[in-house]
Protein backbone atom coordinates (compact mmCIF):
# COMPACT_ATOMS: atom_id res chain seq x y z
CA UNK A 1 0.00 0.00 0.00
CA UNK A 2 1.04 3.42 -1.01
CA UNK A 3 0.06 6.66 0.74
CA UNK A 4 0.03 9.72 -1.08
CA UNK A 5 -0.03 13.31 -0.35
CA UNK A 6 -0.53 16.34 -2.02
CA UNK A 7 1.56 18.81 -0.89
CA UNK A 8 -1.47 20.88 0.51
CA UNK A 9 -1.79 17.87 2.93
CA UNK A 10 -5.92 18.20 1.46
CA UNK A 11 -5.88 15.54 -0.62
CA UNK A 12 -4.65 11.66 -0.54
CA UNK A 13 -3.81 8.75 -3.18
CA UNK A 14 -3.71 5.60 -1.26
CA UNK A 15 -2.55 2.64 -3.46
CA UNK A 16 -2.84 -0.64 -2.04
CA UNK A 17 -0.44 -3.79 -2.79
CA UNK A 18 0.93 -6.52 -1.29
CA UNK A 19 0.64 -10.62 -0.78
CA UNK A 20 -2.81 -11.88 -2.43
CA UNK A 21 -4.83 -13.13 0.25
CA UNK A 22 -2.99 -11.12 2.87
CA UNK A 23 -5.96 -8.43 3.65
CA UNK A 24 -6.60 -5.86 0.50
CA UNK A 25 -10.36 -6.47 0.71
CA UNK A 26 -10.08 -5.23 4.03
CA UNK A 27 -8.16 -2.25 3.77
CA UNK A 28 -10.48 -0.75 0.79
CA UNK A 29 -13.51 -1.57 3.20
CA UNK A 30 -11.41 0.41 5.92
CA UNK A 31 -10.73 2.66 3.61
CA UNK A 32 -14.08 3.41 2.08
CA UNK A 33 -15.17 3.94 5.82
CA UNK A 34 -13.10 6.75 5.92
CA UNK A 35 -14.37 8.31 2.76
CA UNK A 36 -11.89 7.21 0.07
CA UNK A 37 -13.30 6.90 -3.32
CA UNK A 38 -11.63 3.55 -4.32
CA UNK A 39 -10.71 1.89 -7.53
CA UNK A 40 -9.90 -2.18 -8.05
CA UNK A 41 -6.52 -3.59 -10.34
CA UNK A 42 -6.29 -0.12 -11.90
CA UNK A 43 -2.93 -0.82 -14.22
CA UNK A 44 0.32 1.01 -12.68
CA UNK A 45 1.27 3.14 -15.23
CA UNK A 46 -2.08 5.05 -14.72
CA UNK A 47 -1.54 6.09 -11.25
CA UNK A 48 -0.06 9.51 -12.17
CA UNK A 49 -2.82 10.10 -14.28
CA UNK A 50 -4.78 9.76 -11.31
CA UNK A 51 -2.33 12.04 -9.69
CA UNK A 52 -2.39 14.88 -12.29
CA UNK A 53 -6.16 14.46 -11.34
CA UNK A 54 -5.77 15.11 -8.18
CA UNK A 55 -3.48 18.06 -7.88
CA UNK A 56 -5.98 19.93 -10.92
CA UNK A 57 -8.73 19.28 -9.07
CA UNK A 58 -8.06 21.56 -6.43
CA UNK A 59 -9.14 19.74 -3.47
CA UNK A 60 -12.41 18.52 -4.43
CA UNK A 61 -11.22 14.98 -4.88
CA UNK A 62 -9.71 14.71 -1.45
CA UNK A 63 -9.11 10.77 -1.20
CA UNK A 64 -8.93 7.94 -3.72
CA UNK A 65 -7.50 4.39 -3.04
CA UNK A 66 -6.35 2.53 -6.04
CA UNK A 67 -5.62 -1.25 -5.32
CA UNK A 68 -3.14 -2.75 -7.83
CA UNK A 69 -2.30 -6.61 -7.99
CA UNK A 70 1.08 -7.45 -9.11
CA UNK A 71 0.48 -10.46 -11.26
CA UNK A 72 3.44 -10.11 -13.36
CA UNK A 73 6.50 -8.76 -13.63
CA UNK A 74 5.79 -6.08 -16.61
CA UNK A 75 3.02 -4.90 -13.35
CA UNK A 76 5.51 -4.74 -10.66
CA UNK A 77 8.05 -2.80 -13.38
CA UNK A 78 5.36 0.04 -14.30
CA UNK A 79 4.65 0.45 -10.19
CA UNK A 80 8.30 1.15 -9.61
CA UNK A 81 8.17 3.38 -12.69
CA UNK A 82 5.09 5.34 -11.66
CA UNK A 83 6.71 6.25 -8.22
CA UNK A 84 9.69 7.52 -9.57
CA UNK A 85 7.87 9.48 -12.15
CA UNK A 86 5.69 10.96 -9.60
CA UNK A 87 8.43 11.70 -7.48
CA UNK A 88 10.06 13.31 -10.25
CA UNK A 89 7.17 15.81 -11.68
CA UNK A 90 4.79 15.18 -8.83
CA UNK A 91 4.82 17.47 -5.09
CA UNK A 92 3.20 14.03 -3.78
CA UNK A 93 4.92 11.99 -0.39
CA UNK A 94 5.36 8.63 -0.84
CA UNK A 95 4.95 5.93 1.90
CA UNK A 96 4.77 2.82 1.31
CA UNK A 97 2.00 0.29 3.46
CA UNK A 98 2.52 -3.65 2.54
CA UNK A 99 0.01 -6.05 3.35
CA UNK A 100 1.85 -9.49 3.90
CA UNK A 101 1.01 -12.87 5.73
CA UNK A 102 3.18 -16.03 6.36
CA UNK A 103 3.29 -18.70 3.67
CA UNK A 104 1.11 -21.43 6.27
CA UNK A 105 -1.25 -18.59 6.57
CA UNK A 106 -1.78 -17.58 3.10
CA UNK A 107 -2.29 -21.61 1.64
CA UNK A 108 -4.65 -22.13 4.89
CA UNK A 109 -6.91 -19.07 3.69
CA UNK A 110 -6.54 -20.37 -0.25
CA UNK A 111 -7.89 -23.74 1.31
CA UNK A 112 -10.58 -22.11 3.13
CA UNK A 113 -12.18 -20.04 0.17
CA UNK A 114 -11.47 -22.67 -2.55
CA UNK A 115 -10.06 -19.79 -4.45
CA UNK A 116 -6.98 -20.41 -6.72
CA UNK A 117 -3.96 -18.22 -6.41
CA UNK A 118 -3.85 -15.68 -8.89
CA UNK A 119 0.13 -17.12 -9.81
CA UNK A 120 -0.43 -20.60 -9.00
CA UNK A 121 0.18 -23.44 -11.67
CA UNK A 122 -1.77 -26.38 -11.46
CA UNK A 123 -4.24 -24.93 -8.50
CA UNK A 124 -0.52 -25.61 -6.08
CA UNK A 125 -1.17 -22.18 -4.26
CA UNK A 126 1.96 -22.29 -2.47
CA UNK A 127 3.74 -22.19 -5.76
CA UNK A 128 2.07 -19.02 -6.40
CA UNK A 129 2.75 -17.67 -3.40
CA UNK A 130 6.60 -18.36 -3.44
CA UNK A 131 6.62 -16.94 -7.07
CA UNK A 132 4.64 -13.55 -6.20
CA UNK A 133 7.03 -13.03 -2.65
CA UNK A 134 10.17 -13.31 -5.19
CA UNK A 135 8.44 -10.39 -7.18
CA UNK A 136 7.23 -8.23 -4.70
CA UNK A 137 10.60 -8.61 -2.49
CA UNK A 138 11.58 -5.44 -3.74
CA UNK A 139 8.92 -3.51 -3.14
CA UNK A 140 9.02 -4.55 0.30
CA UNK A 141 12.06 -3.33 1.32
CA UNK A 142 10.99 -0.35 0.01
CA UNK A 143 7.86 0.03 2.16
CA UNK A 144 7.71 2.44 5.42
CA UNK A 145 5.16 -0.08 7.14
CA UNK A 146 4.71 -3.31 6.54
CA UNK A 147 1.45 -4.91 8.33
CA UNK A 148 1.55 -8.71 8.66
CA UNK A 149 -2.01 -10.24 8.86
CA UNK A 150 -1.14 -13.48 10.12
CA UNK A 151 -2.47 -13.08 13.12
CA UNK A 152 -4.89 -10.47 12.64
CA UNK A 153 -8.60 -10.72 13.02
CA UNK A 154 -10.30 -8.91 9.75
CA UNK A 155 -12.10 -6.21 12.96
CA UNK A 156 -8.15 -6.03 14.01
CA UNK A 157 -6.78 -5.72 10.78
CA UNK A 158 -9.37 -2.73 9.81
CA UNK A 159 -8.32 -0.76 12.99
CA UNK A 160 -4.92 -0.96 12.57
CA UNK A 161 -5.43 0.69 8.82
CA UNK A 162 -8.45 2.80 10.22
CA UNK A 163 -5.79 4.30 13.11
CA UNK A 164 -3.23 5.08 10.24
CA UNK A 165 -4.64 6.37 7.77
CA UNK A 166 -7.25 8.24 9.70
CA UNK A 167 -4.40 10.44 11.70
CA UNK A 168 -2.26 10.61 8.63
CA UNK A 169 -3.32 14.24 8.20
CA UNK A 170 -2.06 15.07 11.61
CA UNK A 171 0.36 13.07 11.98
CA UNK A 172 -0.10 11.24 15.14
CA UNK A 173 2.05 8.70 15.93
CA UNK A 174 -0.01 5.38 17.54
CA UNK A 175 1.65 3.19 20.17
CA UNK A 176 0.04 -0.07 19.76
CA UNK A 177 -0.05 -2.36 22.90
CA UNK A 178 -1.09 -5.29 22.21
CA UNK A 179 -0.77 -8.52 24.78
CA UNK A 180 -0.32 -12.27 23.26
CA UNK A 181 0.53 -15.54 24.44
CA UNK A 182 4.21 -17.01 23.50
CA UNK A 183 2.89 -20.41 23.12
CA UNK A 184 0.63 -19.02 19.45
CA UNK A 185 3.81 -17.42 18.42
CA UNK A 186 4.99 -13.57 19.02
CA UNK A 187 3.47 -10.94 17.21
CA UNK A 188 5.33 -10.27 13.34
CA UNK A 189 4.91 -6.74 13.01
CA UNK A 190 6.00 -5.79 16.43
CA UNK A 191 8.57 -3.19 17.06
CA UNK A 192 9.59 -4.14 21.04
CA UNK A 193 8.41 -7.29 22.62
CA UNK A 194 8.75 -8.09 26.46
CA UNK A 195 8.27 -11.28 28.30
CA UNK A 196 6.55 -10.83 31.65
CA UNK A 197 6.38 -14.92 32.21
CA UNK A 198 8.71 -14.39 35.17
CA UNK A 199 6.11 -12.99 36.50
CA UNK A 200 3.64 -14.85 39.31
CA UNK A 201 0.85 -16.52 37.03
CA UNK A 202 -2.53 -16.63 37.79
CA UNK A 203 -3.03 -19.75 35.88
CA UNK A 204 -2.71 -21.96 38.90
CA UNK A 205 -5.25 -19.72 41.16
CA UNK A 206 -8.56 -21.77 40.22
CA UNK A 207 -10.54 -18.99 40.94
CA UNK A 208 -8.63 -16.67 38.88
CA UNK A 209 -7.92 -19.06 35.90
CA UNK A 210 -11.49 -18.60 34.06
CA UNK A 211 -10.65 -14.77 34.14
CA UNK A 212 -8.46 -12.81 32.16
CA UNK A 213 -6.29 -9.68 33.02
CA UNK A 214 -8.98 -7.60 32.58
CA UNK A 215 -10.99 -8.92 35.74
CA UNK A 216 -10.43 -7.19 38.91
CA UNK A 217 -9.11 -9.96 40.92
CA UNK A 218 -6.68 -11.19 37.87
CA UNK A 219 -5.02 -7.84 37.50
CA UNK A 220 -4.66 -7.27 41.40
CA UNK A 221 -2.99 -10.36 41.95
CA UNK A 222 -0.44 -9.74 39.07
CA UNK A 223 0.02 -6.30 40.41
CA UNK A 224 0.33 -7.00 44.20
CA UNK A 225 3.92 -8.29 43.91
CA UNK A 226 7.35 -6.32 44.13
CA UNK A 227 8.76 -7.72 41.29
CA UNK A 228 5.88 -6.76 39.69
CA UNK A 229 6.23 -3.24 40.60
CA UNK A 230 10.07 -2.55 40.06
CA UNK A 231 9.60 -4.11 36.63
CA UNK A 232 6.45 -1.47 35.92
CA UNK A 233 8.83 1.16 36.94
CA UNK A 234 11.94 0.26 34.81
CA UNK A 235 9.77 -0.24 31.70
CA UNK A 236 7.01 3.06 31.84
CA UNK A 237 10.46 4.85 32.38
CA UNK A 238 12.31 3.11 28.70
CA UNK A 239 9.20 3.36 27.28
CA UNK A 240 8.49 7.21 27.32
CA UNK A 241 11.84 7.54 26.54
CA UNK A 242 11.78 5.28 23.24
CA UNK A 243 8.33 6.66 22.15
CA UNK A 244 8.99 9.98 21.37
CA UNK A 245 12.34 8.67 19.23
CA UNK A 246 10.58 7.01 17.25
CA UNK A 247 8.19 10.00 16.74
CA UNK A 248 11.17 11.92 16.10
CA UNK A 249 12.38 9.33 13.08
CA UNK A 250 9.35 10.08 11.43
CA UNK A 251 6.67 6.81 12.22
CA UNK A 252 3.47 6.56 12.15
CA UNK A 253 2.98 3.86 14.82
CA UNK A 254 4.84 1.45 17.38
CA UNK A 255 3.55 -1.76 18.03
CA UNK A 256 4.63 -2.94 21.72
CA UNK A 257 3.92 -6.98 22.06
CA UNK A 258 3.88 -7.86 26.04
CA UNK A 259 3.58 -11.69 26.24
CA UNK A 260 2.92 -14.24 28.77
CA UNK A 261 2.84 -17.84 28.11
CA UNK A 262 -0.93 -18.36 27.11
CA UNK A 263 -1.64 -14.42 26.89
CA UNK A 264 -4.55 -14.34 28.70
CA UNK A 265 -3.60 -13.18 32.58
CA UNK A 266 -0.15 -11.58 33.00
CA UNK A 267 0.37 -9.84 29.90
CA UNK A 268 -3.09 -8.74 29.27
CA UNK A 269 -2.91 -6.95 32.88
CA UNK A 270 0.57 -5.24 32.18
CA UNK A 271 -0.84 -4.21 29.02
CA UNK A 272 -3.64 -2.44 30.92
CA UNK A 273 -1.66 -0.95 33.29
CA UNK A 274 0.68 0.54 30.02
CA UNK A 275 -2.57 2.13 28.47
CA UNK A 276 -3.66 3.90 31.64
CA UNK A 277 -0.23 4.98 33.00
CA UNK A 278 1.94 5.68 30.05
CA UNK A 279 2.73 9.75 29.74
CA UNK A 280 2.05 11.02 26.26
CA UNK A 281 2.87 13.84 24.22
CA UNK A 282 -0.34 16.02 22.76
CA UNK A 283 0.84 14.33 19.42
CA UNK A 284 0.72 10.66 20.34
CA UNK A 285 -2.08 8.34 21.40
CA UNK A 286 -2.45 4.84 22.84
CA UNK A 287 -4.36 2.09 21.80
CA UNK A 288 -4.56 -1.67 23.78
CA UNK A 289 -5.44 -4.36 22.43
CA UNK A 290 -5.48 -8.68 23.76
CA UNK A 291 -4.66 -10.75 20.79
CA UNK A 292 -4.95 -14.44 22.71
CA UNK A 293 -6.62 -13.52 25.91
CA UNK A 294 -9.98 -15.12 24.71
CA UNK A 295 -8.46 -18.39 24.02
CA UNK A 296 -8.71 -21.33 26.19
CA UNK A 297 -10.94 -19.70 28.87
CA UNK A 298 -11.22 -22.66 30.84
Amino acid sequence: MLLMEIATNLSQLVIITGMSGAGKTIAVQSLEDLGFFCVDNLPPVLIPKFAELIEQSNGKIGKVALVIDLRGREFFTALSESIEYMNEHHTINCEILFLDASDETLVRRYKESRRRHPMSQQSMPLEGIHAERTLLEDLKGKATLVINTSDLKPAMLKERIINHFGQAQHKALTVNITSFGFKYGIPLDADLVFDVRFLPNPHYIDTLRPNTGQHPDVYEYVMKWPETQTFLVKLVDMLEYLIPQYEEEGKSQVIIGIGCTGGKHRSVAISEYLGKTLKLRETEQIRVSHRDSERDRT
